[in-house]
């Protein structure tokens, strides 16, 4: 039986590499550890055998014993403050949070010397803006961090490199494109669209009007099932020290999705720009190359961007 360590376990990540897990008859040993509690329960898994405990991850005696007593053979870390959005609000407390929970994390491994291996999420964030001719981007591309939400997945890359070239930790890193799918929070930008646009077609209003910010911003979207699978293809075959685009290899601005969703919703829609849903700085396009992880671990994309959206449609008009 498989021993997985996952932090930000009652997250929206989380609950679908759970559910692959499952899904794919796995049996796997998983010990969940977050801030807030999960909203998921047991019910629903068999192959999958979980336990949760409420733990910060700056509490360093605590998370040293709990792995201590755990011994997990793959950690997968999804905590952070991920929205680039909270960033520009709370930047001190961005940037710290996410740096120093994966500092801690990384040593106790370090000093408790387990030999599992670690998945490091990053994002595309670390790109920043690029000109058209540089696209798709590759792992080898520049990085220039524009927020500091992507300053810091630039640290705990860096972070990563030193802990598998100085300590030898087994260490693989991604840089995770924007994942979609049923579940996502509506902080983030499809979910949010998702949820006016159902309540368009649900309350009828006289002006078909929704709440948006930069919609001309050119994205590369990815469904969140297939986001975790390569997550745990990573933790398999991934190799150490290596990077990895999780992406799709195709880009739409905001406007193109909005356009989509209505479509497929029903509904005519209007975007109105609200300014104060506008970054101080963001990045215009963002496109990827997945080829390296195709390659190295035999992963592809499943789900299209018009199943994703009508799946995050659905998700919102069952709530």
């Amino acid at each position: 039986m498989q021993k997985y360590l996952i932090t930000g376990f009652s997250g929206f990540v989380s609950k679908h590499f759970l559910d692959f897990l499952e899904r794919n008859e796995i049996n796997a040993s998983v010990l969940g550890i977050d801030l807030c509690l999960p909203s998921f329960g047991r019910k629903d898994y068999g192959h999958v055998k979980w336990s949760f405990q409420k733990i910060d991850l700056l509490d360093k005696d605590g998370i040293e014993n709990l792995i201590y007593e755990f011994q997990p053979e793959y950690i997968l870390h999804l905590a952070s403050f991920s929205s680039v959005s909270f960033s520009w609000k709370n930047p001190v407390l961005s940037y710290q949070h996410n740096i120093n929970i994966f500092l801690n994390l990384l040593e106790a491994v370090r000093k408790l010397n387990i030999e599992g291996k670690i998945l490091s999420v990053g994002s595309s964030e670390e790109y920043g803006n690029v000109d058209k001719d540089q696209l798709p981007l590759k792992e080898e591309s520049p990085l220039n961090p524009i927020s500091p939400y992507a300053v810091a997945r630039v640290s705990q890359e860096m972070l990563s490199k030193v802990y598998v070239d100085g300590f030898g930790m087994d260490i693989v890193m991604t840089r995770s494109f924007n994942h979609i799918g049923p579940g996502q929070k509506d902080i983030f930008v499809i979910s949010s669209f998702a949820r006016q646009i159902v309540g368009l077609k649900k309350d009828k209003p006289r002006k078909n009007e929704i709440r948006t910010g930069d919609i001309s911003v050119i994205r590369d979207f990815i469904d969140v099932r297939d986001v975790v699978r390569a997550y745990y293809l990573l933790l398999q075959k991934g190799k150490n020290g290596e990077i990895y685009n999780i992406c799709s290899g195709r880009g739409f601005s905001l406007s193109e999705i909005i356009n989509k969703m209505a479509q497929i919703a029903g509904v005519n829609v209007i975007p109105r720009l609200d300014k104060r849903l506008i970054r101080p700085k963001d990045n215009k396009i963002i496109i990827g190359s997945n080829e390296k992880v195709k390659r190295d671990i035999g992963w592809d994309m499943k789900i299209s961007l018009e199943k994703s959206l009508e799946d995050i449609l659905e998700y919102w008009d069952n709530q």
